[in-house]
């Protein structure tokens, strides 16, 4: 937008400048054009003067001298006729055919107009003048005269004038980035703002700047972004503070339950059993509520070397594979520095090593590759069809064939906001020839 104002504002005041310019170069040129045939048909006038007086007295000799200093003194061409169009004196070389200038001459009228002189062009113009006195013509004076000083005093006027033009282009281009810069500093600052409250920086706030109108604009929006935020951080704090205040009532309840069992008989146990695994389910579901609010708080991205967080969560997730009989393996470089949460990519990779551990059969394989900033974690488990690979990153998501296996139905929902805190993708993809791929894109540290 900055560009298309520049060129707007500057289009607009390049034409006010060439709309004054142009006419005013014309004008000169005219001017300078008129000055010209004033100084030629004076000197036509004194040349017709002295013809009709030779023409009188029957000598010519006084003109031819006159008429031959003048040619030489100014560089013109002069050409005398008598009123038979018969040529009685001339000096220089005139250029072009005379007759028709001559034609008029002898009919009494004189030149009126020549041709505007321009920087280039025309070289020279004719000047014709009658001689005689009242309506008796004696024959007609021809001047042909020189341009290069009318058109040298034109192009240095229009040169000026084209100097004085640019100037005030190039002022009227820095006038126009300023204000197309002091109009779009509002949308620039609201373009800003709303980026970093998309990365989840709820307090950055657009700065008041350029017009009244868009200065109100970033108010409402700064005050819309207050109420947001205040919105986001009440939601926060309450599941964060339900979840906290759950966990007490809950450890208590799974002791006095433990304090029961001694007491119980063979009957009660089956009863003893599944209540003491909800009170487990509760304590679990309400531990992951509370990691999800503390991911939703806002942790800010920064540079993290990726292997050296994964692999001590790797050789714990061996020995707890071995105890199942699954079998993981690892293809990591010696080195990767991404842009990303602390501790997310490794968290990331707890959720799918948990749930890969869950739903891989005995002898499966779980395999974790790190590829540039690619990190996928496959297993050759049933997988998930296509329509619950894209439900399963909601939140309490649970597939009707595994209803049965423990869990909350918040951990992929939990790697999800991690990843988009960390500003990395998570996609959950079909595995060949069966099984599920949970790849997780990541930027590279800038």
């Amino acid at each position: 937008m900055r560009v298309r104002l520049v060129v707007t504002f500057t289009t607009l005041i390049a034409l006010v400048i060439a709309g004054l310019a142009v006419p005013l170069g014309w004008a000169y040129a005219s001017h300078r054009t008129g000055r010209l045939l004033l100084d030629r048909r004076a000197d036509a006038t004194r040349f017709a003067e002295l013809a009709d007086r030779a023409a009188r007295e029957a000598d010519w000799t006084p003109l031819s001298a006159e008429v031959t200093r003048y040619a030489g003194l100014y560089g013109a061409a002069v050409r005398i006729r008598d009123r038979d169009g018969r040529v009685v004196a001339a000096a220089g070389t005139l250029t072009g055919d005379d007759r028709e200038a001559a034609r008029r001459a002898l009919s009494g009228r004189t030149t009126e107009q020549l041709p505007t002189v321009t920087p280039f062009g025309p070289p020279s113009v004719l000047v014709a003048e009658p001689a005689g006195r009242d309506a008796q013509v004696t024959g007609a004076v021809l001047v042909q005269a020189p341009t290069a000083r009318a058109r040298r005093d034109v192009a240095l006027v229009w040169t000026a004038l084209a100097a004085v033009a640019l100037v005030a282009l190039a002022g009227s281009v820095l006038v126009a980035r300023r204000l197309a810069g002091w109009i779009l500093r509002p949308v620039s600052e609201l373009d800003r703002t709303t980026r970093e409250l998309t990365e989840g920086r709820m307090e950055a706030r657009a700065s008041a700047g350029g017009p009244a109108e868009l200065r109100r604009l970033e108010e409402r929006f700064n005050a819309m972004a207050d109420a947001v935020s205040a919105a986001i951080e009440r939601q926060r704090a309450f599941v964060a503070d339900a979840s906290h205040e759950l966990r007490t009532p809950l450890t208590v309840l799974s002791l006095r339950l433990e304090n029961l069992h001694p007491h119980l008989d063979a009957a009660g146990e089956a009863e003893y059993e599944e209540a003491f695994a909800e009170v487990d389910r509760l304590a679990a579901l309400v531990d992951d509520l509370l990691a999800l609010a503390r991911v939703e708080a806002g942790a800010i991205a920064r540079e993290v070397e990726v292997v050296a967080e994964l692999e001590p969560r790797l050789a714990g997730w061996r020995e707890v594979y071995a105890a199942r009989g699954l079998t993981l393996t690892a293809d990591l470089p010696a080195e990767c520095r991404v842009l990303a949460v602390p501790e997310a990519v490794a968290r990331i990779a707890d959720i799918a090593l948990d749930n890969a551990g869950k739903f891989v059969p005995e002898g499966g394989t779980v395999a974790v590759t790190l590829d540039g900033t690619t990190l996928r974690i496959a297993d050759d488990g049933p997988g998930l069809p296509e329509e619950e690979r894209a439900a399963a990153v909601h939140r309490f998501w649970r597939s009707g064939a595994h209803a049965n296996v423990p869990g909350s139905g918040l951990g992929l929902a939990i790697a999800a906001e991690l990843a988009r805190a960390s500003g990395a993708e998570l996609e959950l993809l079909p595995g060949d020839p069966r099984g599920l791929v949970v790849e997780l894109r990541l930027n590279p540290q800038p």
